[in-house]
């Protein structure tokens, strides 16, 4: 064996950027596995649509992601990963001998489909189930919603927005089975000890129908009037998380209430995000910050041009000598000529209406 193996092989290791692989290797499995659209942009769901697991989240947000406007972050896809492995070798194979003395079974997930009738009309919500106890006739009896947390130690009560998903799993379960699916339990699992804290979910109408009946008309009212949400979240720790923060106005930038086309200038996006927006949109164009970041993208997809805040001169994007640092600007050579140095920016997005008025010309 030669001696410089080991240097080649961890120079492969360490020159291969990890992210890319795991992209194109979910890609190629998506392709392989006969779900190649998984592999496209996100449709746009319309107005009346809603998912279980969206409900009582930030109005907003949810604009912004069901538009495909550029996520600030990377999806937090380890932690989707560890849930959905928790769910399924933990969670799944505990319940199943937990019920089986009782001659019930328990299968992984069910389909829901129905509509509420609402002053915004009728809405139509989707999903799929985590694991539901049934019968032997496959008819369900206690459906169960399976989350995973950092810490237990300060749970004490279950989230509400959980408490919401849950009880559209019942109302879409009754329908569709002809039953009264009136219990399910919320199940917290911790990642670091794998406890378990259990909550027994009884239906309560008056919160279906005044807090989450209520949430989606009022969202799906936003979206029909072309309006854009308050930032005003149901939860404050939303802001914390969000992937929208910069372009929402809830970050030191001055940015507040912009729509969900395009990029904020001066603001780096991760890789896999940038590639996501422009599939989602064909006509976007890189920010100069985004070209300078991701120069083998600036090769394959058109750029926008650098503006002056002072004089409003522009410029090509390649012909300014920038270092790329977000927090220092380049400055523009024609008012530095004057004495005035004025720093440049890319260009903003419009705002939230404007976008809606051009969605409704265009259609």
């Amino acid at each position: 064996m030669g001696s410089g193996r080991p240097a080649t092989a961890l120079t492969a290791i360490t020159t291969t950027d990890f992210q890319e692989w795991r992209r194109a290797s979910n890609a190629r499995e998506n392709v392989e596995e006969g779900h190649a659209y998984y592999n496209d942009p996100s449709p746009v769901p319309p107005p009346d649509k809603h998912t279980p697991s969206s409900l009582l989240q930030c109005h907003r947000k949810l604009v912004y992601r069901k538009e495909n406007a550029p996520a600030e972050t990377e999806m937090a896809q380890g932690i989707l990963w560890v849930g959905t492995r928790f769910e399924e070798d933990v969670v799944l194979p505990y319940l199943r001998d937990a019920v089986d003395d009782d001659g019930l079974l328990v299968t992984n997930s069910l389909y829901v489909d129905f509509e509420i009738e609402t002053d915004a009309g009728a809405l139509v919500v989707k999903g799929s189930t985590d694991p539901v106890v049934v019968d032997d006739n496959g008819v369900p009896i206690l459906p169960t919603e399976v989350k995973t947390k950092g810490s237990l130690e300060y749970l004490d009560d279950p989230n509400e927005h959980h408490k919401a998903q849950l009880h559209a799993y019942m109302v879409g379960l009754s329908k569709k089975y002809d039953v009264e699916v009136k219990q399910g339990c919320l199940i917290y699992g911790d990642r670091d000890s794998f406890d378990l804290k259990v909550f027994d979910i009884e239906f309560d109408t008056e919160f279906w129908q005044e807090t989450v009946v209520s949430w989606a008309t009022e969202h799906t009212e936003y979206r029909l009037d072309g309006e854009l949400p308050p930032a005003t979240p149901r939860f404050g720790w939303e802001c914390d998380f969000c992937s929208y923060r910069e372009r929402c106005g809830k970050s030191n930038r001055p940015v507040s209430d912009r729509g969900f086309l395009g990029y904020l200038p001066l603001m780096e996006y991760p890789r896999s995000q940038v590639v996501e927006y422009l599939k989602a949109d064909p006509d976007a164009k890189l920010t100069p910050t985004l070209a300078k970041r991701y120069p083998d993208l600036a090769t394959e997809h058109r750029v926008s041009q650098w503006r002056c805040t002072a004089c409003s001169e522009q410029f090509d994007h390649d012909e300014v000598d920038w270092a790329g640092d977000t927090d220092t600007p380049p400055l523009c050579g024609c008012c530095a000529r004057q004495d005035t140095p004025a720093p440049l920016t890319g260009p903003w997005p419009p705002a939230y209406s404007d976008e809606m008025a051009e969605a409704e010309r265009s259609e």
